[in-house]
Formats: structure tokens, C-alpha cells, sequence
């Protein structure tokens, strides 16, 4: 029997551009993560028969987009207030990088591309640290790195 590898929370990073092109960091805090591909299709209804026009029409897809869009939770840390305010209220894109650090050699490693963060939100109860919600979508399709050996 073969048992499958799982990936585990610290297998699955998203990690943001620092000011220094090219290189990366996490976003301190961060507790849940998640991430959406989704293809959005086009419906064309054509016909079933070309004899028998009394048949309902018949529905065919079409792939019109592809979206990614990731999402995370957690504390709230000093570390990274600064930084995500700033990506916030800049209105900017950054880019950003999604690592799978368990990927097979061949596999994907990253998904990096460029992104807006279009949600930010804040939440406290008393007696607990504040939390952070946000929401990061891609500016198109992100670009897939496959895994490299090691030298």
C-alpha cells in the first residue's frame, strides 16, 4: 500500500514582494489561506436538430476567463500593519507569490504573478487579539515555476 503525501499549513505560503525586487516574505500572522482558480464560461444556445426545430435547443460552453483569487485569515501583527495598510490604501499592484514548499521536483513550486488586495477588513473582541481578513486577486493568470532540483 502506498500512503499519499499531504501538504500541511507550513507547505502552503503566501508570501508577498518586499521592497527589494525579487524577493519575497510572509505576511506575519496569517492563520487560514486559501486560494480560487476559477474559469468563467460563455453559454451559447444552438440548435439540437436542423430538421426537427421542435427539439429545445441545446446549451454549449465556452471558456471566455480564467481568475485567481486567494484569501487569508488571522492575528493581526505588528509586523505587517505598516505593509498591508500601505497595499491597501495605495491602491497599488504588488506582486505576490503562492509557494508549495512540498512540490515534487517537476511540480509547481510558485504561482507569483502581479495582484491587488481588495479586501482588508479588521475584527477584535475583548480579552482577544484583533484578527485580519483579506482578499487578493490576480491580475490575470499568475505564472506556474516548476520545481528545480537541487544543485
Amino acid at each position: 500500500m502506498v500512503k499519499p503525501v499531504s501538504a500541511e499549513f507550513q507547505d502552503f505560503v503566501l508570501e508577498l514582494e518586499t521592497a527589494t525586487p525579487g524577493t519575497f516574505a510572509k505576511i506575519c500572522g496569517i492563520t487560514s489561506r486559501g486560494i480560487s482558480r476559477q474559469t468563467n464560461l460563455q453559454s451559447s444556445s444552438t440548435p439540437r436538430d436542423c430538421e426537427d426545430e421542435s427539439l429545445p435547443l441545446e446549451v454549449k460552453k465556452s471558456v471566455e476567463s480564467s481568475e485567481v483569487s486567494m484569501t487569508a485569515t488571522g492575528t493581526w501583527a505588528s509586523q505587517s500593519h505598516e505593509m498591508m495598510l500601505d497595499w491597501w490604501y495605495s491602491g497599488a499592484k504588488k506582486n505576490v507569490r503562492l509557494y508549495h514548499a512540498n512540490a515534487a521536483v517537476g511540480d509547481t513550486e510558485y504561482e507569483t504573478g502581479g495582484a491587488y488586495l481588495t479586501s482588508l477588513g479588521n475584527e477584535v473582541e475583548k480579552g482577544q487579539a484583533v484578527t485580519a481578513s483579506i482578499e487578493i486577486q490576480f491580475d490575470g493568470v499568475p505564472t506556474r515555476t516548476a520545481k528545480v532540483e537541487a544543485p
